[in-house]
């Protein structure tokens, strides 16, 4: 009798599988909009957001301006969210908050469209149109909701992507300092995209990486110069040396560092008064 009953069990899931799709297709199609608002309520207090989304889809322009209209579209636009659709999410939202500005969940549609732009964006060396965009609105929720349950979280995003575009300006400069090792005439735009990035940045976690290879791109352009503009070169360097070690005192990169300053001081030497007299 058991062995009859597992057999049976899976049978009875795979009918009613059946039949739950056999309905909702049948309900799709139809003009019943009751019966889509019903189903579509259903499957998404199941977390079905798939059958949900579609059925809200067709349903919402039916309720607009009705007492249910409100109820629908935050369903449509969240049932996206839940699907990944974050494009769509975004968009739906923002008509949401726009269609009701005073509802009760006016916070966390404003949230959810900061959230959704979030999702989307990319990796750090990609553009960052839509970072600027979740930055944009995380700073009008924040501003609008900071006693939101979602505050704290709309924070740590900000931050994260405040982060994202740090680095990006950060691995520009970088790169300029890199190709510097082998066309000595990257070093100077290398050393302003640095100082831009320090001066942008007070916070930034790259902080000190940047104070020490905009010191490392003035010590190489000063070494590399014609003897005209080094000595005013290497003061330069010497003075982005003093930047690091005031605010860096124990700096990661003391070692090569300091291997930089002997490099200066000794070229230095060919430069003063002293030596020439000799």
């Amino acid at each position: 009798m058991f062995f009859k009953m597992r057999r049976f069990i899976p049978v009875v899931f795979v009918a009613m599988a059946f039949y739950s799709c056999s309905e909702y297709q049948k309900v799709l199609k139809n003009e019943d909009v009751k019966a889509k608002y019903d189903m579509a309520q259903k499957f998404y207090e199941e977390q079905d957001f798939k059958r949900s989304n579609r059925l809200f889809e067709q349903i919402a322009p039916k309720y607009v301006g009705k007492p249910q209209g409100e109820r629908v579209m935050f369903f449509l636009a969240n049932s996206y969210f839940q699907r990944k659709d974050y494009n769509m999410a975004g968009y739906q939202f923002e008509r949401f908050i726009k269609s009701y500005p005073k509802s009760e969940k006016a916070p966390q549609a404003s949230f959810l469209v900061a959230k959704s732009y979030f999702k989307l964006s990319p990796t750090y060396s990609l553009d960052q149109t839509d970072t600027d965009k979740a930055l944009t609105k995380l700073q009008s929720f924040i501003n609008a909701y900071p006693n939101s349950e979602y505050f704290a979280e709309a924070n740590m995003m900000a931050k994260e992507l405040t982060t994202k575009k740090e680095r990006k300006s950060y691995e520009i400069a970088k790169q300029f300092n890199k190709i510097g090792e082998f066309d000595y005439t990257f070093l100077t735009p290398s050393i302003a995209a640095f100082d831009n990035f320090i001066s942008d940045n007070p916070g930034s976690i790259y902080r000190e990486d940047a104070l020490f290879y905009k010191f490392d791109s003035a010590t190489r352009l000063a070494l590399n110069s014609f003897d005209a503009l080094k000595p005013a070169r290497l003061k330069d360097a010497k003075e982005a040396y003093a930047a690091l070690k005031k605010q860096y005192p124990e700096t990661e990169y003391e070692k090569q560092a300091k291997d930089l300053l002997e490099k200066i001081e000794k070229e230095l030497l060919r430069f003063s008064p002293n030596t020439e007299a000799k």
